[in-house]
């Protein structure tokens, strides 16, 4: 079993409150959930009204396949973000771990 996840950091330069930057959230934290089967949270910065980071995770049986719908996921959060204005990506890391019986 494979376990692919990365961490995205967006600034949210329009943001005035942490009020703006849950907007933000909740909709790109949302339309990911609902497009594809991962597992999609804040994961840092909560307490910045310009940062925003996610967190996505993916587990699967082929390693190709989990990557691939990692990286599908985060062309889809970063084309989202900045066709709507909402924030640019500054950075991404990515991480797997092999779980073997």
């Amino acid at each position: 079993m494979y376990v692919k996840a990365a961490k995205l950091t967006f600034r949210v330069e329009w943001a005035q409150s942490l009020k703006d930057k849950r907007q933000v959230r909740r909709s790109l934290v949302d339309k990911t959930r609902q497009k594809f089967n991962a597992s999609v949270a804040e994961v840092g910065a909560t307490e910045s009204h310009q940062t925003l980071v996610i967190g996505i995770c993916m587990v699967s049986g082929d390693l190709n396949h989990a990557g691939q719908s990692l990286d599908e996921i985060i062309r889809f959060m970063e084309d989202e973000v900045e066709t709507n204005g909402l924030a640019e990506l500054l950075e991404i890391r990515k991480g797997v771990e092999l779980w073997d019986d």
